[in-house]
């Protein structure tokens, strides 16, 4: 674009033909959900801006895909249920707000498993009642994993150049892993929540996801930017970095003290062994390897359902109300399910919906006991204790198992995945390929102190430049194929 021999209207022309040829049609992954009619004409008046000397952002002129529970002005935001699918939010979401400043062209959405997997306990990855199944591009019959599913899938076969997610407990980091990509899990408040349909306002976060470190970073210059109206703005204010692609550098692990959390292994033997040459990369590069135990490692469990019940249920109702959506609370939005039963609820019913329906007020006793619980055994007693503890940078473990087959009948199937106590801790995470088991991307993940994430992005940009570990999909039917 700087050279003046590719347009933003010949990019972004390039990658909806893409889509018609690899989403609707050929092996039909099913990840975009909705395309925005503007996108063109968006592109076309960045190119004039560009072609009178204005220059926003390294972001100018680049097409790039939201998930479906980020409020976009005009697109439909639905979190993948047929019940919010004539729901049009009239302003955009703050982060938008900021990628549309920063020249980027939205491009459209991509589908989300339904409720982001909080609807029911049996629910499968990248289903949802409005756009169906999302498939695995690397092999076609496997799951993509977590509720960003159809962003993980869209950027890795190259739908759109860089994609945002939104994680509440593992869905960045586990789609971006199974799908060969990079995703990055800010700390809660650095990315504005304000938009977004929420699950938890303690853990939940928008991010980006790419397939190279460097374009996570430049997608992360422009999300990140503290909110005064999200509860966790105002301590992020001034821990903010403007341009996280400064620190990165190939010599970044040198010197580097990373432990490893190898309670989170022991479930996959190829798993394990793609993560012992990992740590033989890390050493190469510089790094000292230390292992860790943290003694509440998965003790959080229970207190983070019940806090998420209790959170579900009270932003739910206030993003329902506030939007303007059709259907205007949690309790009418089971109703609708139950009279729509045969479209919205073919493979799982709602029974997270229902404990969730019965809690009380963010005031309960039980909530806050739950609240509190889950981060002290996950952050002060757990992931930052562990840091403290052995002066480490930070520390590492495998991001997921290899995928799962897609199951309708019995729902997801997750082994082994190691981000959970970043999530529940409300601290960065990240996770870059590290290789592939019979042809499916598995990842290694980086989870350090908050505010830590052009760190994070440094030693993972390390680790990639080392390894290279990244394969393009291939879109095969299934992995014996």
């Amino acid at each position: 674009m700087r050279a003046g021999t590719l347009t933003s209207v010949a990019l972004t022309q390039a990658y909806l033909a893409r889509i018609a040829a690899i989403d609707d049609s050929g092996p039909t992954l099913n990840a975009v959900i909705e395309l925005n009619p503007s996108a063109l004409s968006d592109a076309a008046a960045l190119d004039a801006e560009r072609a009178g000397g204005r220059v926003r952002s390294p972001l100018h002129g680049l097409p790039l895909l939201l998930k479906d529970n980020i409020d976009v002005a005009g697109l439909v935001n639905s979190a993948g249920s047929l019940a919010l699918s004539s729901h049009r939010p009239k302003t955009d979401a703050f982060l938008v707000t900021r990628l549309r400043a920063a020249g980027a062209v939205i491009l459209g959405k991509t589908n989300v498993s339904e409720w982001a997997n909080f609807r029911s306990t049996r629910s499968s990855s990248g289903w949802s009642s409005r756009g169906g199944q999302t498939k695995n591009p690397y092999a076609l019959d496997r799951n993509p994993c977590g509720s960003s599913s159809g962003t993980g899938s869209a950027i890795a076969a190259s739908l759109a150049a860089i994609g945002v997610g939104t994680e509440t407990d593992g869905s960045i980091i586990c789609p971006a892993a199974v799908a060969g990509l990079v995703g990055l899990k800010p700390t809660v408040g650095v990315v504005s929540r304000r938009g977004i349909i929420p699950i938890s306002i303690s853990q939940d976060t928008a991010g980006p996801m790419g397939r190279s470190v460097r374009d996570v970073a430049l997608l992360m210059s422009a999300l990140a930017g503290a909110d005064a109206n999200d509860p966790a703005g105002e301590a992020a204010e001034g821990r903010i970095t403007a341009d996280y692609t400064v620190a990165l550098s190939a010599g970044a692990l040198q010197g580097r003290r990373m432990g490893v959390l190898r309670q989170t292994m022991g479930v996959h033997p190829d798993v394990d062994a793609a993560m012992e040459r990992s740590l033989q990369t890390l050493k190469a590069a510089g790094a000292e390897i230390v292992d860790v135990t943290i003694p509440s490692h998965g003790q959080w469990g229970a207190h983070e359902l019940q806090l998420m019940l209790y959170e579900f249920k009270d932003g739910l109702n206030a993003y329902l109300r506030d939007s303007g959506a059709p259907v205007a609370s949690l309790e009418a939005l089971m109703a609708w399910n139950i009279a729509n039963r045969e479209r919205a609820m073919p493979f799982f019913g709602q029974e997270l919906f229902e404990q969730a329906q019965a809690k009380g007020p963010l005031t309960d006793a039980v909530y806050v006991r739950a609240r509190d619980t889950a981060r002290r055994l996950a952050g002060t007693e757990g992931l930052l204790a562990a840091l403290d503890r052995g002066r480490l940078d930070a520390i590492v473990a495998p991001s997921e198992a290899p995928a799962w087959p897609t199951d309708h009948v019995l729902g997801d199937h997750f082994l082994g995945g190691g981000y959970g106590i970043s999530a529940v801790a409300g601290t960065p995470s990240l996770t870059v390929p590290m290789g592939e088991v019979m042809g499916l991307p598995i990842g290694i993940a980086f989870m350090s102190r908050p505010y830590t994430e052009a760190q994070l992005l440094s030693w993972g940009y390390a680790f990639e430049q080392a390894t290279r570990a990244r394969k393009p999909p291939t879109y095969r039917p299934t992995v014996e194929d």
